[in-house]
């Protein structure tokens, strides 16, 4: 990896800000990073001496009068955010101002050649500042390869070896939450935006909540807040509450399991997954739709725990099964038979919540190796 420059402090907060805004006048820039415009200026050379920031072309005010538009310059680098999911593996790779620059979708079991595929796109000339790899666990306090902390918990940690092979050395890895991920891609880009607190509900082949409270994500004393997952069930007389059974009971076995067991042949062949149970109830399949109204009466349930405890405003719905049109009403009348009002919505960012979220984690991440370098004072 390219050592980022040594920058004076001011130069550092205005690629910061030319990062945020993606392209900006000298004034834009003087505003934005509350800086005067001599300082700017001296700021700008700065930057483009050391091919951080590019003159892009002219901008024509209402005087009449042009300024100079500034971008990122070539030097200054690229990010890699990789979601190890269940099923599929999603890379993406991203300048530090958010453009996509490299894209790849591969099956879990190929996810060191989907990443592979994913560098090869992206240009060589970049450094690469940092990689976010997103996974579905528990995660530790942030850190990086060849620390000596492992960067991943044991269920995590077979998927993340074989990916591990493929990333390139002396690069920062950080390990991330999937649906913490997912979650900031809701504040940012999906359902929750313009929200800074709410809780993203997803529901698929597990289950898991990413919990926003003042348009921050909390990870918790241990990194597990929000593992539903742990959460003790059954829990009523004569039962005794198991490890995960919350977990085994709401995800995606267990809805497919509950279809066969009311399925009958004339009803046609019984889904084998969750895409075609839903799929059947859009067809008007009275199996499947009773399946899927009782399965929304259960995540109801769960988002009316979940509102007990946090009172967020807003559940944002996600996930394979979660995010499904159909189940919204039931959960609706769930939580209002439960709980007191709150918003309740389906996901607008879909399946690729967790690798867009997981991508602004990386480019603010690689914006921060960049303005780390700068001095302490000009």
């Amino acid at each position: 990896m390219a050592r980022a420059p040594r920058l004076t402090e001011s130069a550092g907060a205005v690629f910061a800000v030319l990062a945020e805004a993606g392209s900006a006048t000298r004034p834009q820039l003087a505003t934005l990073a509350g800086l005067s415009k001599p300082t700017v200026s001296s700021a700008v050379a700065e930057l483009e001496g050391v091919r951080l920031a590019a003159h892009s072309g002219t901008s024509s005010g209402g005087t009449g009068r042009t300024a100079a538009v500034y971008r990122l310059g070539p030097a200054a680098g690229s990010v890699l955010a990789v979601d190890l999911g269940p099923a599929l593996t999603r890379v993406r790779g991203c300048a530090l101002d958010g453009t996509l620059l490299a894209e790849a979708t591969g099956s879990r079991a190929g996810a060191a050649d989907v990443v592979r595929e994913a560098l090869d796109a992206l240009p060589a000339a970049a450094p690469l500042r940092t990689i976010v790899v997103a996974v579905g666990d528990v995660t530790t306090a942030p850190g990086e390869r060849g620390t000596g902390m492992r960067p991943a918990t044991a269920k995590a940690g077979p998927v993340f070896d074989a990916v591990a092979v493929a990333l390139p050395p002396g690069v920062p890895v950080h390990l991330e939450n999937n649906v913490n991920c997912a979650a900031l891609a809701e504040l940012h880009e999906g359902a929750a935006r313009g929200r800074h607190t709410f809780g993203y509900l997803r529901i698929g082949v597990g289950i898991g909540l990413g919990i926003v409270v003042g348009g921050r994500v909390l990870r918790g004393a241990n990194g597990a807040a929000g593992e539903l997952a742990r959460l003790p069930y059954p829990w009523a007389d004569g039962s005794e509450p198991r490890h995960e059974a919350l977990e085994d009971y709401m995800g995606a076995r267990s809805l497919l399991r509950r279809a066969a067991e009311v399925w009958q042949k004339a009803d046609g062949p019984c889904p084998r997954s969750t895409d075609r149970l839903l799929a059947l109830a859009r067809k008007g399949s009275a199996p499947a739709r009773a399946v899927l109204d009782r399965h929304a009466v259960d995540v109801g349930r769960l988002a009316a725990a979940v509102i007990a405890v946090l009172d967020p405003g807003l559940v944002v719905l996600g996930g394979s099964t979660g995010a499904d049109p159909r189940l919204l009403p039931g959960v609706r009348a769930e939580v209002e038979r439960l709980s007191w009002p709150t918003e309740v919505v389906s996901s607008t960012v879909g399946d690729l919540g967790t690798v867009v979220g997981a991508a602004r984690l990386a480019v603010a991440r690689g914006v921060q190796t960049v303005t780390e370098a700068a001095r302490v004072k000009d």
